[in-house]
């Protein structure tokens, strides 16, 4: 439930005084959400100079974007009054990467690398999913870096040979849907909703023109084969813009932005996915830890702090929508 609701708050108490033995989990519903795509959705954002020789100095990490950024003040929230990273107990998120299983409550380091010195878009996504939720909330990352739409993430409508990274995606769903409470024992007896899905990926098809040209459709039929497949027709779903390099982009990169909001437009019920620009979030190589990585919004952690700021924004607009309210 959204919060805001006063008079559930006060229902609630009472039961909650009562048996104030039973867990978190047994009491409510768990809101799950997926945040698929390929290595910008892994996350590339630097947080600190845990390398002292590379990284630019220190310029556009986290520590530095929270002191020098242009959207400094919307980062206050991630460190506690003593200056250390903040960790919510009421968002949790699980993400296999390559190398190992990222499992717990959210805060820094939840990205491809191991350690606690990247982060991605599920930073500042979980933090606002967490704010608009009484329930609890897990993120599932399933993503991959150097992956195409058009082969990799190919879903099964869009005919073809169905992608192994579309399958894998499903199965790290269905895993993590029937086997929480192992992964995680505080959501052990819950019960876990499947309420949005979050994607974000697009470099790879740049390169290929039947890839460009296929986008959108094949972006449709993913969202629907998912849905499908989990029984959620009318699943609510974020889908981030490809804006690496911001206007300054090249044609191929236009066209997969193009057809990114094409595809968001296009899928039904109307009003159940949402298309959000991130070009004006990309920041100059040369306030930057990585310089040579266009491809990684040059590890720019502002820059990925700012994705999940507008993907978890317009989530919680969908949510809050009549379409997630059941409205003819």
């Amino acid at each position: 439930m959204i919060k805001g609701d006063l008079m559930w708050r006060l229902v609630f108490l009472l039961p909650m005084l009562v048996h104030s033995t039973v867990s978190v989990a047994e009491e409510k519903v768990v809101k799950v959400f997926v945040l698929a795509g390929q290595s910008n959705m892994e996350g590339q954002g630097v947080v600190d100079l845990d390398h002292p020789q590379h990284y630019n100095g220190g310029k556009g990490t986290l520590i530095w974007s929270m002191e020098n950024g242009k959207t400094k003040a919307k980062m206050k929230h991630l460190k506690d009054d003593s200056g250390k990273w903040k960790s919510r107990k009421d968002v949790w998120v699980r993400y296999q990467t390559p190398h190992e299983l990222k499992v717990g409550n959210l805060g820094i380091g939840f990205a491809v690398y191991p350690g606690k010195h990247h982060i991605g878009p599920e930073l500042q996504i979980g933090h606002l999913l967490g704010d608009c939720f009484d329930e609890p909330v897990l993120m599932i990352k399933t993503c991959w870096g150097g992956k195409s739409l058009y082969k990799d993430f190919r879903p099964p409508s869009a005919g073809g040979e169905t992608g192994q990274f579309y399958q894998k995606m499903v199965d790290d769903v269905r895993n993590v849907m029937a086997n929480a409470g192992e992964e995680m024992p505080a959501l052990k007896g819950a019960k876990l909703e499947l309420a949005g899905f979050f994607w974000f990926q697009g470099w790879n098809d740049m390169f290929d023109e039947k890839a460009r040209n296929e986008y959108a459709k094949n972006l449709v039929h993913l969202i629907d084969d998912f849905r499908r497949t989990f029984h959620v027709p009318d699943l609510s779903v974020v889908i981030g813009e490809t804006g690496n390099m911001g206007s300054e982009a090249g044609q191929n990169m236009f066209a997969i932005r193009d057809a990114q909001a094409k595809a968001a437009a296009s899928i039904k019920p109307r009003g159940s996915a949402a298309f959000v620009s991130t070009t004006e979030f990309a920041r100059p190589k040369e306030l930057s830890p990585n310089v040579g990585h266009g491809h990684h919004w040059f590890g720019n952690a502002e820059s990925y702090f700012l994705i999940g700021d507008a993907m978890g924004s317009a989530m919680v607009r969908l949510l809050s929508s009549p379409h997630a309210q059941g409205a003819e």
